[in-house]
């Protein structure tokens, strides 16, 4: 990582009593024992930021005392992670904000990390801002890139801003522990490495169920919902305002069922009732990280970039040769996508089939 753009005015020099924060943290989103990909993207991406500081990676992990909780303990160092605060309460069972945060609160006060990261995920952007506003601390959100700034040890924490039109990077100079929440998929997951161990640390957190005040009433996981899971896919098929109207999308869809891959739209076709919000892709809507993008009359504004640009392989179709999307494409093509989709339908069928029969 190159050495972020340093601070205008005067040279910051941090507090002697801030001095005591260190190491960085991810503090682990697991539900029911299933451990949220970003958690574990963040530990890669924590694990550069301490080699960088000299310090060591821990990873919080709370929930209910089990075989989960310990083989998420042991994904952890695998992931990265050098030490392992180990949480375990049946209070924690369920996320819910009060007793989350609560603990969270303690046990920052009494490790005193510098960094905490969390995935911007509903659980992760609800957990950061109730840590921040209790610790009275910074917090950045909806990071795209981290990095330090070695001169006072700061967070250099980088995110959209006016709408997607420009990116800002963000210091919390003052106060400690700086936080920061990523998107999923937008830090490129580290390799599993099964022979690294760590530390573990146990934190006996004096929570009564009688005090908290919500309830879980149930639990739904995400698989059984009906909603697009654009940042799993591993293939995306996405259209723009270039398609002309909304029953050409069904190109869009035809192209993603052949594939096996996921459907995902830009903004403009969200607010003109074309497709559900949990198909947006962008700086207001998901961002993803697919092995293959295919953009379909999609101009690239960075609003839509923001949110896909990581892709391994991305393919642009568009009538507009001097489009934005061509600037960051692997591939492009210059054509009509309501003659181009359907060709590429038939081209990856045939293909698929002759696959399938040799096999």
């Amino acid at each position: 990582m190159s050495e972020p753009s340093k601070p205008q005015g005067r040279k910051f020099q941090l507090p002697e009593h801030l001095k005591v924060y260190k190491d960085v943290w991810v503090i682990v989103e697991q539900e029911r024992g299933q451990v949220h990909s970003v958690s574990l993207e963040l530990l890669g991406e924590a694990r550069k930021l301490a080699d960088k500081l000299g310090v060591a990676v821990g990873a919080v992990v709370l929930g209910e005392a089990g075989p989960d909780l310990e083989r998420i303990c042991g994904d952890a160092f695998a992931y990265g992670a050098d030490v392992v605060y180990r949480v375990a309460d049946p209070v924690l069972k369920d996320y819910r904000t009060d007793p989350y945060c609560r603990v969270m609160t303690d046990v920052v006060n009494a490790y005193k990390p510098e960094i905490v990261l969390l995935g911007a995920t509903t659980l992760g952007r609800d957990l950061a801002g109730a840590i921040a506003t209790t610790l009275a601390t910074g917090l950045t959100a909806d990071c795209t890139e981290l990095d330090i700034y070695m001169e006072n040890r700061s967070l250099a924490a980088t995110r959209p801003t006016f709408g997607g039109t420009l990116l800002c990077t963000i210091q919390t100079l003052a106060y400690r522990p700086q936080m920061a929440t990523v998107r999923p998929r937008v830090m490129a997951m580290p390799e599993r490495d099964d022979s690294r161990t760590g530390r573990v640390v146990d934190v006996f957190p004096a929570l009564a169920e009688d005090s908290v005040i919500t309830k879980v009433l149930s639990f739904i996981a995400d698989r059984e919902r009906n909603e697009a899971q654009l940042a799993f896919a591993d293939i995306i098929v996405s259209g723009g305002k270039g398609l002309g109207k909304p029953e050409n999308l069904k190109l869009v869809f035809d192209l993603a069922a052949v594939l096996g891959g996921e459907v995902g739209v830009t903004r403009p076709l969200i607010q003109a009732g074309w497709a559900t919000a949990d198909r947006q892709v962008g700086q207001t809507g998901k961002t993803v990280r697919p092995k293959l993008y295919i953009a379909a009359g999609i101009s690239g504004a960075i609003q839509h970039r923001v949110g896909m640009e990581k892709s391994d392989l991305i393919l642009a179709i568009n009538t507009d040769k001097n489009a934005p999307i061509f600037d960051f494409a692997h591939l492009g093509i210059v054509g009509d996508a309501l003659k181009i989709l359907p060709a590429l339908t038939d081209a990856f069928s045939r293909r698929l089939s002759v696959n399938r029969l040799a096999s």
